[in-house]
């Protein structure tokens, strides 16, 4: 794919973030444009969530910015993907659950929550997310294309060819449980999408057109992250399908666990530690789905950092293996 239209979707991606970070910057500065009811909150914690929110959003650009340069090619991986990884698990249930409840409000006639302005105006809503679709569009694009550059053999390699790495024996100890847990938690939060109220109130379980969709969206791609990552720990099942598709499953499936599921729950139960009266961790089975999530995902990290590694390795040996030395200074390749 050409170096151009890596450039464009990174230089978007970028451009994409600056309406959230002026809006962020201004609230932490005490500029409370487009707040209704700014004293809902105090403003020690206003001014360390938007600060918080700010700085991840920052990041964002700065891995646009650099997967555009031709320094990007030679960054650490590790320095790429987790932000990427984090960036997928947010954006993509994000995206879809808004524009999926949105469509859902329009067609069924329900509630959108928001067009409503007991706190932020209507007009932010738009700015906000109107931001994260393009950016979450643009980015992940921009990596589509930085992926297939850089580790393009991998990614259209079929899955039968995929070379027995030292660790994938010990790595199906955990991954198999892991694919089961995967589909378990996705099959529940499909469950509250469709209302019901397993483990929930019945005013909990009612929610909003938008936190339904967001539920259904969260489950069905754990769902795909579990086979995905089943297609991966059994290659032989479709020899001939191209690593890029499980692992593209897997990858927005396990980020989606991770960031907006594990994370997510450790900072609403770091939140009510230090508030006065409240649980330090949220109780029920949403707090075990979250606590569960945040172990899942570290599971599909840990495994995918030592997969990336071994096969990349396993790359440049063959590499140097191919190279012959016919005589000093002088080097061919077959």
């Amino acid at each position: 794919m050409p170096s151009r239209r890596l450039t464009l979707l990174g230089r978007t991606a970028v451009l994409a973030c600056a309406p959230y970070l002026t809006l962020k910057l201004l609230w932490v500065l005490g500029f409370d444009i487009g707040v209704v009811d700014p004293d809902r909150f105090g403003r020690a914690v206003w001014i360390a969530a938007n600060a918080f929110t700010f700085l991840l959003d920052t990041i964002a650009a700065a891995v646009a910015h650099t997967l555009t340069r031709p320094t990007g090619r030679r960054a650490p991986a590790w320095l790429l993907l987790l932000p990427l990884w984090t960036a997928s698990g947010l954006l993509v249930p994000l995206i879809t659950g808004v524009v999926g409840g949105s469509l859902a409000g329009l067609v069924t006639g329900a509630r959108n929550p928001m067009g409503s302005d007991d706190l932020i105006a209507p007009w932010v809503f738009g700015v906000v997310y109107g931001g994260f679709l393009v950016e979450g569009v643009t980015l992940l694009g921009a990596f589509a294309v930085y992926a297939h550059q850089r580790w393009g053999g991998l990614l259209r390699a079929p899955l039968g060819g995929l070379a027995d790495t030292g660790t994938r024996t010990v790595q199906r100890i955990f991954l198999a449980p892991a694919a089961v847990l995967l589909a378990a938690l996705g099959s529940v939060h499909v469950l509250w999408g469709a209302g019901s109220t397993l483990g929930v109130d019945a005013a909990e379980a009612a929610g909003t057109v938008i936190s339904s969709a967001s539920d259904w969206s969260q489950g069905l791609l754990l769902l795909l992250a579990a086979a995905g990552l089943l297609l991966l720990l059994l290659p032989r099942l479709t020899p001939g399908l191209r690593v890029r598709w499980p692992l593209a499953a897997v990858w927005t499936g396990g980020g989606t666990a991770f960031a907006c599921g594990g994370c997510m729950w450790l900072v609403r139960a770091v939140t009510d530690g230090f508030s006065p009266g409240a649980p330090a961790v949220s109780g029920g089975l949403p707090g075990l789905v979250g606590a569960l999530e945040l172990c899942v995902g570290l599971t599909v990290l840990c495994a995918g950092a030592f997969t990336l590694g071994e096969l990349t390795a396993d790359v440049r040996g063959n590499a140097r293996r191919r190279m012959i030395v016919e005589r000093p200074g002088t080097r061919t390749y077959t």
